[in-house]
């Protein structure tokens, strides 16, 4: 990982503390582990994701409501599978 690298990870992992605990035990190892794999589109949607409130991304990710924008969705999904693995 390159010195930009590590500090993009930083960055984002430090935006990945939320204030409610399921978010931060699906975002922080998702950064973590496959940030850096993601398409360059990909990147950006999980940034635009990170800059949500907290209680839609909870709904999202519970599955307690659909995300509204299709590209976000798709970037829930991919988290929520990913994490499975």
């Amino acid at each position: 990982m390159t010195p930009e690298q590590h500090e993009i990870i930083k960055r984002l992992k430090w935006a990945c503390r939320r204030g409610m605990l399921e978010l931060d035990v699906l975002l922080e190892p998702f950064v973590e582990r496959e940030y850096l794999g993601l398409a360059a589109q990909q990147q950006e949607d999980f940034e635009r994701l990170l800059k949500e409130d907290d209680p839609d991304l909870f709904a999202w990710f519970m599955g307690h409501a659909p995300c509204p924008d299709p590209a976000l969705a798709a970037m829930v999904a991919l988290i929520l599978e990913r994490n499975r693995l």
